[in-house]
């Protein structure tokens, strides 16, 4: 069997070596070339499921072209020359030649449906690759309007892409990826997002009392270990009905050990010392930040398995939907904190019913006269 080239082999040195699908690929297309008729046989399949261009053009060259009758394919290369006539325009470098090429490396024509798998199994992951990439950059994106709701919209985005990839590929044993979960994107730890968390802090300090309504932001929120910390401080506090101030979150620092990483008594208490505005839009900010990375590590997560050509696409699927899930439950806790609830409309005072036009009334009959003597 010749070995397989490409369509373009003016200089192939630096390319890496071609993934299995390239041969996928060949084989399909040599099974087609000998075998128009088996077009029918393979499924849904379009030119951008190929991983290579110049593959998808002679592809959907094939579909224009009305396939030849299969006893006058055997001695007439009349369809062949349509289809290579019909793809040059969008890629150049094919050849009668390669397309000799793609049909002596066809190992079975018959076996056409399972390359077509092949193929959309590789395009699967790329397209997933794709969905997770563009979900990575938009919640590290700083420049958003909304950054909160676009990423979602994003997650949204690729949770649909999973669930229409869950029909097109049967389930197997041993679902899930064979990866290991790469560690979670470092957490912005730039100044703004410190001052974010250290003025809840303060605030908190300074209006304790509105702690029992932000139950929806959790220690692991935040980026500092150290305030996550002081959080957990404030709400002990709040929880058992201990006064709250600067003094008495120093002492319960001290008992869980905070002084003990070179923090010194009047650094902490400077920190919860100096409030401003109100613990929700501040707890709300630092929120906003913790789904973001989290999206951020949910793409990368999902990004990994890709990269590991042994997954195949259920375990795929399985495993981007558990990253998904991971989203889930700090997406609900941000949902609930900034939902709105619409206005009550005034209700309009009822004006009186109008009186329906009728007859005039009738007045009452004159009362007869009494009978004379």
């Amino acid at each position: 069997m010749p070995h397989p080239t490409s369509p373009y082999d003016d200089d192939l040195d630096d390319l890496p070596p071609p993934q299995p699908v390239h041969y996928a690929e060949q084989a399909l297309l040599g099974a087609l070339l000998l075998a128009p008729h088996r077009l029918a046989d393979i499924g849904t399949l379009e030119a951008d499921h190929f991983s290579n261009h110049a593959h998808g053009v002679l592809f959907a060259a094939m579909g224009t072209v009305p396939p030849p009758d299969p006893e006058t394919h055997r001695t007439d290369v009349a369809w062949l020359t349509a289809v290579l006539d019909a793809a040059r325009p969008e890629a150049p470098g094919l050849t009668a030649s390669y397309l000799h090429t793609l049909s002596q490396v066809c190992p079975w024509p018959k076996h056409a449906p399972t390359y077509a798998r092949m193929i959309r199994a590789d395009r699967a992951r790329r397209m997933l690759r794709m969905h997770a990439e563009r979900l990575a950059q938009t919640a590290t994106d700083t420049i958003l309007p909304n950054p909160a709701a676009t990423t979602l919209a994003q997650a949204d985005t690729l949770g649909r892409f999973l669930e229409n990839l869950s029909g097109q590929f049967a389930p197997h044993p041993g679902s899930l990826p064979r990866t290991v979960p790469p560690e979670a994107p470092p957490r912005d730890s730039g100044e703004e997002a410190l001052d974010e968390e250290r003025l809840l802090l303060a605030t908190a300090t300074a209006h304790p009392a509105q702690l029992k309504d932000m139950r929806w932001l959790m220690p692991e929120d935040f980026a500092l270990p150290l305030h996550a910390s002081l959080w957990q401080c404030l709400t002990s506090l709040v929880h058992r009905g201990d006064p709250v101030d600067p003094v008495t979150v120093l002492w319960e620092a001290q008992h869980r050990g905070l002084l003990a990483d070179g923090v010194t008594p009047s650094d902490l208490m400077a920190l919860v010392s100096m409030p401003a505005g109100s613990p929700e839009h501040w707890g709300e900010k630092v929120l906003q930040r913790a789904l973001l990375a989290r999206a951020h590590a949910v793409a990368t997560r999902i990004t990994a398995y890709t990269d590991e050509p042994a997954n195949t696409p259920h375990q795929l699927i399985t495993g981007s939907r558990r990253a998904l899930a991971d989203l889930t439950a700090l997406r609900t806790r941000w949902q609930r904190t900034t939902a709105t609830t619409p206005p009550t409309a005034a209700r309009t005072p009822r004006t009186p019913a109008v009186t329906r036009a009728g007859p005039p009334p009738r007045t009452a009959a004159p009362a007869a006269r009494a009978a004379t003597r």
